[in-house]
């Protein structure tokens, strides 16, 4: 009984175990949630956690400056710890309760604080090595390439807890709900992440145009009371596309070859495998996603139903 309730209870912790992938369910979520356990009657927040994972995470770029077996290792190790912690903080806020949604945007953030510094320490450890500060040009086009890259994985696992339920999808936000909130706001730190909160929003919007027909066909029929069997269908396909395609650009896709080719010594393949291939996984995985969008949309539209 007791490891059924505790079974029950790390479920709970999860967003929905649809949206996680294997590496998550098998070793970084049971470790959160773990440490999540153990610190919910600490009065530790999210937040905090959040901001410690920021700081873990960011210490693995200038350990890969070096060619060094040992910072390196060092420097995998903290990307991991930071991994973990950015698990915790979510699974910690959903077993307290404590929610904000200026932690949503900092546990947005945090990924994209440590690759930044992954990719200019990767450019100046290759730049030492081959004499050259041409490859601050690849390093930047990787994290351009990462921002768009993670933004879109983002918005299409939000998007996927939305067609779950109502609460699990509280955090799949619209631009025009999130700029009536910044202009609510007092000026000052939050204000500010807010506004770049939209900009994130809109771009999400802008590569996804069949989605967008479909969610505003939804709303004009069904308002928030979408039927079960389309939520059912959409699921089904969304969850398939996320194993096959869209898990390749979060962490556990990318960290694995990170770490290979910090390890033997090949930065400058990272910075392709980033530009090239992820950004053609990218391509595919928006391509195949709107054809899924805009085949539920025929059927809405059409009124076909099981």
């Amino acid at each position: 009984m007791a490891n059924e309730n505790i079974k029950k209870e790390y479920e709970a912790s999860l967003k929905s175990i649809e949206t996680e992938n294997y590496l998550d369910l098998w070793f970084y979520r049971p470790l959160g949630f773990g440490i999540a356990r153990a610190l919910r009657h600490t009065g530790i927040t999210p937040n905090t956690i959040t901001l410690i994972s920021i700081f873990a995470g960011s210490a693995a770029g200038p350990l890969f400056y070096q060619n060094n077996l040992k910072y390196n290792i060092t420097g995998i190790l903290c990307l991991i710890s930071a991994n973990i912690l950015d698990c915790v903080d979510g699974q910690l806020a959903r077993m307290t309760g404590v929610k904000s949604k200026i932690g949503r945007i900092l546990d947005g953030l945090a990924g994209d604080i440590w690759f930044v510094l992954i990719y200019l320490f990767l450019a100046l450890r290759l730049k030492n090595e081959f004499g050259t500060w041409l490859f601050f040009i690849p390093a930047v086009l990787s994290g351009i390439s990462h921002l768009v890259q993670a933004n879109v994985t983002d918005y299409y696992k939000t998007l996927h807890l939305y067609f779950v339920s109502k609460e699990k999808g509280c955090e799949f936000h619209r631009p025009d709900k999130i700029l009536l909130q910044y202009n609510e706001m007092k000026r000052g730190i939050s204000k500010i992440l807010f506004f770049f909160y939209f900009l994130y929003t809109r771009m999400q919007e802008k590569v996804t145009p069949k989605l967008q027909t479909l969610l505003k066909s939804l709303n004009s029929k069904y308002g928030d009371d979408i039927p079960q069997y389309i939520r059912l269908d959409f699921r089904k396909k969304s969850a398939c596309l996320m194993k096959r395609l869209i898990d390749f650009m979060t962490f556990n896709g990318r960290s694995i070859i990170l770490f290979i080719v910090v390890l033997t010594g090949h930065a400058w393949f990272y910075l392709l495998f980033e530009i090239i291939i992820l950004n053609i996984v990218l391509t595919i995985s928006i391509y195949k996603h709107e054809k899924i969008c805009e085949l539920i949309n025929r059927k809405v539209d059409s009124g076909i139903s099981p």
